[in-house]
């Protein structure tokens, strides 16, 4: 694999994942937005996960130039779920099968159970996502379960995969205690 790095999302980086992200719209079921969101909007995403201390990272070859991207942010909006988040990997198709979304999401796993997270889940669009799937696993999830055709993109019904990891002592004790990140 070339020289990679793996640095944290920084506002000019806005352009190259508002194009990843874009590409994974129209053209996969990774996600299951219709529309591609534009680069204001992306902006709004980003900013934020860093207001609310959620970790973005891109990932860089050796000329510099963005290739795909990772985020964390909350897996769903009640405070009881705030030590919880559900991960996003994108990476862009000429970068495909280079090993540059395990080194996204091993980085992702490390930055986001720093910050106190207790639990990381991965919600996949389409049980056909057999590389991400596999990427997960590799990564230490496991699968949680599927939701049948909770999906309609491309003319037809999507499923999509639970899976889970912990995040430093995971499920152990109060997150509260020695979290350096805290609840808004």
């Amino acid at each position: 694999m070339p020289d990679v790095v793996i640095r944290a999302f920084r506002p000019a980086d806005i352009s190259a994942i508002t194009r990843i992200y874009a590409h994974a719209v129209l053209h996969g079921t990774a996600s299951f937005e219709i529309d591609p969101p534009d680069e204001g909007e992306m902006m709004r995403r980003q900013q934020a996960l860093a207001a609310s201390g959620h970790p973005a990272l891109v990932a860089e070859d050796e000329t510099r130039t963005v290739i795909g991207y990772a985020c964390a942010g909350p897996y769903r909006a009640r405070p009881a779920y705030h030590w919880s988040v559900e991960d996003s990997i994108y990476v862009t198709p000429h970068a495909h099968r280079r090993g540059i979304g395990r080194l996204l999401l091993d980085r992702l796993i490390v930055e986001t159970g720093r910050r106190g997270f207790r639990q990381m889940i991965a919600v996949i669009g389409d049980s056909q996502q057999t590389a991400s799937i596999a990427l997960h696993r590799a990564a230490g999830f496991r699968l949680v379960g599927t939701f049948e055709a909770v999906g309609f993109k491309f003319n037809r019904w999507l499923d999509t995969v639970l899976m889970q990891r912990p995040l430093g002592p995971g499920a152990a004790g109060d997150p509260r205690e020695a979290s350096v990140h805290k609840p808004q």
